[in-house]
């Protein structure tokens, strides 16, 4: 499962802009996280970056993961 709307806000509450987010990385989040959505976007630096936004169902907030 991916949820965008989770990995859109977590991105853009850490400064990252141009976030473009979609996909599941099946190896990626750990055995707490529901949710597990690629990413592509820009650092506060301006930087080009991609990673994994993993988040859980009710309890647990998103973590960024390069």
């Amino acid at each position: 499962c991916t949820s965008q709307s989770d990995a859109q806000r977590a991105l853009t509450n850490a400064g990252y802009t141009e976030v473009q987010a979609g996909g599941y990385d099946w190896f990626a989040c750990g055995k707490d996280d529901f949710y597990s959505t690629k990413f592509t976007a820009n650092n506060p630096a301006g930087q080009p970056v991609s990673g994994v936004v993993c988040s859980g169902l009710l309890f647990k907030s998103a973590t960024i993961r390069f």
